[in-house]
């Protein structure tokens, strides 16, 4: 139970999964590789993100909504194979923001997520990447991330 050690010595705590908005489940895994449903921010304080980045919340503000969803994608994770230990490699991560047109600084606000699993996985947790700006979200929400995990048992 290192890799959740970790996250108690960061301050921070899994959620417990939630239940998917339709008809999916929070992640599947295939051979060595977990692909993980996309999932909004998370704060212990309960609060509700709705809003566009650039408008509604400053890049600072969403790239700690980037890092409510790593913690989401790491308890459905968890959900998923048990043990964080089996993690072999954060292989990809796709972030989504919901954007201001004029907002250009995806990647800034992605960060959160993958600076949080470098903070936590070390050199297993760097990972391919995209960040791209969206019209919407569900339910408004600024950040959205999907990822995908390669595991040993």
């Amino acid at each position: 139970m290192q890799v959740e050690a970790r996250i108690e010595e960061l301050g921070l705590k899994l959620p417990t999964p939630g239940t998917p908005m339709g008809n999916y489940v929070p992640g599947v895994r295939t051979g060595d590789l977990v692909f993980l449903s996309g999932v909004g921010p998370s704060q212990p304080d309960s609060r509700q993100w709705a809003g566009k980045v650039g408008r509604d919340y400053t890049v600072e503000e969403g790239y700690e909504a980037a890092r409510g969803c790593a913690l989401n994608l790491l308890g459905n994770l968890k959900s998923v194979i048990g043990d964080l230990d089996k993690v072999t490699r954060v292989v990809k991560v796709l972030g989504m923001v919901n954007a201001d047109p004029e907002f250009t600084s995806p990647p800034a606000v992605i960060n959160g997520c993958s600076d949080l699993l470098v903070e936590v996985f070390g050199e297993r947790g760097r990972h391919a990447r995209s960040a791209v700006g969206m019209a919407t979200l569900p339910n408004a929400i600024p950040v959205e991330i999907e990822m995908i995990v390669e595991v040993e048992d």
